[in-house]
């Protein structure tokens, strides 16, 4: 075999880095087995392939022959796809936490030659620079230290392995007044001027936006609105928006969204056009609807692969620059242009001779907003100028791996989508998706986390089945003729999570019962850039109970929130999914609609259409004998053969109701 075996993996993340003279191996037994062969200590590199900071570290260092010799001649080098596994970052990531480092990727972990941590950090430079040494500096010290002062490792290792084992806490019972107070405290962390939370680096934190949405509406709190609906209009101004194609990037490095870390990740973009949805359900907005078509063209037409499928991410770098791709000149957009039309559209898109950014260009409009429908239309001739001249540049590459629990994002939010600006496409393309997830990485109701070129990561993680239940209810209430059909897999999939993923104390394991043995089982509530498993499992149990009337599901959810309740006090910032979740369990309504002749005027369309609570759920039904006996819905009928409303809540519903008014009294209260 090779001393680099990355070749033979599918990531690529993974491929990225086979050339390297380093001995790379990918996570696994023979990796172990290496180490304590050897008595070596193991270098754990982990990143994913959009990282910009990965591939500086790499061409500085994993790339050069002398590194890579050292590297090579100390360590037993394993390189892991953080994407491809969670549970391995997460892990180490955790670890790099008690260390008191903030964390990012790379993550650069050394481990002794059973996988347990004992020092680590993120990106090191190869030249010592910013107080910091060098990566070989890092490299000699912690071998010498691994050699010569094994008692020293020993205190780091049992310290580690201490910090990071879960420790069960006691339940509790989940207080609903927490919802407001901790929005509140969220609320007093948002920047008023600029949107998000305050100061640099700005992300979209969808979970955090999602809770004060929340918040907004049970609070009937105008401030909470406007920090959500602020917010979203700042990210899509800003030049974290890709105003020529459509979609965001991870985060911005400053305070204004002005200038993003480049990379395009599936989860942001499925989760913000979620939220775009519900802005422009209760705006009208344009600028909203803008952006969600946009968005949602640019996944099916750059993102959707063969099979339907969305792929995981687009790179921050090309031609080895970050951003090259998408920076602007002055003297460029005048050359696509022409002088009076450049004029037009650099006043519209902040273009300067001198940049603004860095002495490049970013297109945002920060500065001015949108202007009326006849000017915007203009732009949008300009901006497909300007698009044909891009595309003649070298594209970023693309991660075109498959991940279940992201793609059920993308699911989501495409059919929010689809749903809130009357495009069918849309809703289409997501069932695509669904139907490429749940035909070819589902084994006996058990998900594959990731696939690509064929090859699965089997099983999957707690994540990829609450995702998905999610994404199945979400389809559910958007398809009503399949209804049915979503909900028995959304059935499917929470039995698979309990019976494989459960704790003892309740709540859920990050992996499944039949998962490869690491140093632990990661468990977490803590929310990171898409919502914490746990969070999306309370969710959707919640909201399965109230579309199918069973009980068993009301349990599970609320098991959850026993087990979690003494935890999320402690910090409400990384639990928000969480919060939300509870929000649905404790408010969340199903508004049944029986309509026997799919022809008949729905009077209830407009009114559920501008419906912007995200705890109540829809389905719309020829007759409720659709529904399980035990369910409260079950029996009721369209009277006089007329459409007909029911508002159903814990066990019970609502009196029928015929008027758009009548049901707006009912939702309420």
């Amino acid at each position: 075999m090779t001393a680099n075996r990355l070749a033979e993996t599918t990531s690529p993340y993974l491929l990225q880095h086979k050339d390297n003279p380093v001995h790379w191996y990918p996570w696994g037994p023979e990796a172990l087995q290496a180490a304590q062969e050897q008595d070596k200590p193991i270098l754990l590199s982990v990143g994913y392939a959009a990282c910009h900071w990965c591939h500086v570290m790499a061409h500085e260092s994993f790339e050069d022959p002398d590194t890579a010799e050292v590297m090579n001649r100390l360590f037993i080098n394993i390189k892991v796809d953080r994407e491809e596994r969670p549970d391995i970052d997460q892990i180490y990531m955790r670890a790099l936490h008690a260390l008191g480092e903030q964390g990012g990727w790379p993550l650069t972990m050394f481990l002794t030659s059973t996988g347990e941590p004992f020092w680590g950090g993120t990106y090191f430079p190869k030249t010592a620079q910013w107080g910091r040494p060098s990566f070989v500096q890092v490299l000699e010290s912690v071998s010498n230290t691994y050699k010569s002062d094994r008692d020293r490792i020993e205190t780091n290792r049992s310290g580690l392995m201490q910090a990071i084992t879960p420790k069960p806490s006691d339940k509790a019972e989940m207080d609903v007044g927490l919802i407001l107070a901790a929005g509140e405290k969220m609320l007093s962390l948002f920047d008023p001027q600029h949107g998000g939370i305050r100061g640099a680096p700005k992300f979209p934190q969808a979970s955090v936006m999602d809770l004060i949405w929340r918040v907004a509406l049970r609070g009937d709190n105008e401030a909470a609105r406007e920090a959500f609906l602020h917010t979203l209009k700042q990210i899509s101004n800003g030049g974290i928006y890709d105003h020529l194609r459509g979609g965001i990037a991870r985060y911005s490095v400053d305070h204004l969204w002005l200038a993003p870390h480049f990379e395009k990740m599936l989860y942001d973009n499925g989760q913000y056009l979620s939220q775009l949805a519900l802005a422009y359900r209760a705006t009208g907005d344009t600028l909203f609807r803008r952006r969600i078509e946009e968005t949602a063209d640019w996944l099916i037409e750059e993102m959707q692969l063969e099979g339907g499928a969305f792929a995981s991410s687009l790179d921050a770098d090309s031609e080895g620059v970050e951003g090259r791709f998408y920076v602007w000149s002055a003297e460029e957009v005048t050359e696509v242009l022409g002088k009076d039309d450049g004029l037009i559209f650099s006043r519209a898109y902040d273009v300067h001779p001198s940049g603004n950014w860095e002495g490049v260009t970013i297109l945002n409009r920060l500065k001015v907003g949108l202007l009326p429908a006849e000017e915007e239309d203009y732009l949008t001739g300009l901006r497909a100028k300007l698009l044909e001249r891009r595309r003649e540049r070298i594209r970023p590459e693309q991660d075109d791996k498959v991940l279940a629990d992201w793609n059920a994002l993308a699911i989501i939010g495409m059919a929010r989508a689809g749903a809130s600006v009357s495009r069918e496409s849309y809703i289409d393309a997501a069932v695509r998706a669904y139907d490429f997830i749940m035909q070819t990485m589902c084994r006996d109701d058990h998900l594959a986390h990731s696939w690509r070129a064929g090859e699965m990561i089997f099983p999957g993680f707690a994540s990829d089945h609450a995702a998905m239940m999610e994404a199945a209810l979400t389809l559910a209430e958007v398809r009503p003729h399949q209804a049915q059909r979503f909900l028995k897999d959304a059935d499917r999939l929470g039995k698979a999570l309990k019976a494989s993923y459960h704790r003892e104390q309740g709540a859920y394991y990050m992996t499944a019962e039949s998962a490869e043995a690491l140093i632990q089982r990661p468990f977490s509530i803590a929310d990171e850039a898409v919502p914490n498993a746990n969070a999306q499992a309370a969710n959707a149990f919640s909201r399965l109970y109230a579309m199918t009337g069973d009980p068993q599901y009301r349990q599970l959810a609320d098991d959850i929130f026993v087990t979690i309740a003494a935890e999320v006090p402690k910090n409400v910032f990384a639990t928000a999914s969480l919060l939300a979740a509870f929000d649905t369990r404790m408010h969340g309504k199903l508004v049944v609609i029986v309509q026997e002749n799919d022809t008949d005027p729905n009077p209830f369309g407009d009114l559920l259409h501008a419906q912007t609570d995200p705890a109540n759920a829809v389905l719309i039904v020829s007759q409720a004998h659709d529904f399980p006996a035990d369910h409260p819905a079950h029996g009721k009928t369209a009277l006089e053969r007329k459409p007909t409303a029911y508002v159903c809540r814990e066990g019970a519903c609502s009196a029928p109701v015929q008027s758009a008014e009548e049901l707006a009294v009912l939702l309420s209260t």
